[in-house]
């Protein structure tokens, strides 16, 4: 099941899914609409009189006044939504440009447009007029200029989205917004029971009960997007197997690769290798479903972009560093899941290569400082961003590694900062967390 949701997220993210579900919604709604006004009929007299189309010119006037101008609006957002699209590729990097496309309202926007289009359509073809049989739906095309109403307000809010969409401090917050998220999701403050801790299991000996061992090969090349841990769990269950993971999600694979090493005591067929391989789901592109680096170095790319000597941007780069921060806070007072999941039974089933604090804290930091150089104000609010997290981190080892940044920040500032007062600065918030 969470395959499927897997699937389903991404079927989400895609810019079509919404406008063209909104089309099919569209159909149904003007079939039931025109069905509507064969049973209905709208009284003429009080306020009703204001609103009812007595005639077919008429009503064919409205509607293709409406559909006219819904597809031309259509055109116009869809124009709009591209030039955003080019502008944040250029000024944040081609990868940001799928959260672009992700934005719901984006989606919603376009879609409502065409399909009040073709709502329009469906509902003028029902028309009818001749000496015999007259049919006018009424409350169809009442629908129909309340739609119109409704997509002019969603024109104002998609226009204000699209304004602020593209400024850097917005972007960032999203990121930071999708990183908080992922974090939820991939480090619950309470594990389920499947971890166990690390030092607990003699995996030597565990891996010496099985007889046969075969290697896992990736399908194709691509990058692993998603691993389907439950259904992974009961397949090594069903014949008493073990598997050793030799990548994680987000890393690239080249096709025939060895995923990893499948451990049974019966030598495996050919339904069981397949029901194992299907688990493992791989893509063209990274996603951050399972993928906690690929969010964190979106981040990263906006701040060495903004230190480019071509665009020089300090301010960006310290947003990007004071979002990262925040989110190492949170990761040092977690503790991160074991390399082993084992079963309802105790039983060890899945060795897996997992995310450590240091890597994170590497790929959140290590480039901001290479590109740092240069700028002091950088520099100084890296430091700064260490002793904050320092602050929060309790284990000896997320400290040790802390302190390792915070070495080569320093390291960065006595070789490239060359005002004196500047490195008197970074020297003296050293002191809080480098040791004498």
């Amino acid at each position: 099941m969470k395959k499927i949701s897997f699937f389903f997220n991404e079927l989400k993210a895609t810019f079509w899914f919404i406008p063209v579900l909104l089309l099919i919604i569209s159909i149904v709604i003007a079939i039931g609409m025109v069905i509507l006004d064969q049973v209905v009929t709208l009284s003429q007299s009080g306020l009703g009189r204001f609103f009812y189309v007595n005639s077919a010119g008429s009503a064919r006037t409205i509607l293709s006044t409406i559909s006219g101008a819904m597809i031309g609006v259509a055109g116009t957002v869809f124009s709009v939504t591209l030039v955003a699209l080019t502008l944040a590729s250029s000024q944040f990097g081609p990868r940001l440009i799928r959260n672009f496309m992700n934005v719901r309202l984006n989606q919603i926007v376009l879609g409502s447009f065409i399909s009040t289009y073709l709502y329009c359509l469906i509902v003028l073809n029902a028309i009818k007029e001749s000496d015999a049989y007259t049919f006018i739906p009424v409350i169809s095309i009442l629908f129909a200029i309340l739609a119109a109403f409704i997509n002019t307000i969603l024109l104002i809010v998609f226009i204000h989205k699209i304004a602020t969409s593209i400024q850097a401090d917005k972007v960032i917050a999203e990121i930071s917004d999708v990183i908080s998220k992922d974090i939820k999701s991939l480090f619950p403050k309470e594990t389920d029971g499947e971890f166990t801790g690390e030092k607990t299991m003699p995996i030597d000996k565990i891996k010496s009960k099985y007889h046969h061992s075969i290697n896992v090969k990736a399908k194709k090349s691509g990058y692993l997007q998603y691993i389907d841990y439950d259904s992974l769990m009961k397949a090594l269950c069903s014949f008493d197997g073990l598997i050793e993971l030799h990548f994680r999600p987000g890393d690239h694979l080249v096709e025939d690769i060895a995923l990893g090493k499948l451990y049974s005591k019966d030598k495996l067929d050919e339904e069981q290798l397949d029901r194992i391989s299907n688990q493992f789901v791989i893509g063209k592109i990274r996603v951050s479903q399972q993928d906690l680096e690929f969010s964190i170095q979106q981040m990263v790319e906006i701040a060495a972009r903004a230190l480019s000597p071509g665009i020089n941007d300090p301010f960006t780069a310290i947003a990007c560093i004071d979002n990262l921060t925040s989110t190492m806070c949170h990761l040092s007072q977690i503790s991160f899941p074991s390399k082993y999941r084992i079963d309802e039974e105790k039983n060890l089933r899945i060795v897996e290569d997992t995310l450590e604090f240091e890597g994170v804290l590497d790929v959140s930091f290590n480039q901001i400082r290479q590109f740092s150089i240069g700028s002091p104000a950088v520099i100084i609010r890296l430091m700064e961003a260490l002793i904050t997290i320092d602050g929060f981190a309790k284990k000896e080892a997320y400290k040790k590694a802390i302190i390792k940044h915070a070495t080569m920040v320093m390291n960065v500032g006595k070789d490239y900062i060359k005002e004196k007062n500047d490195l008197k600065d970074l020297e003296e918030r050293s002191k809080k967390i480098i040791p004498d």
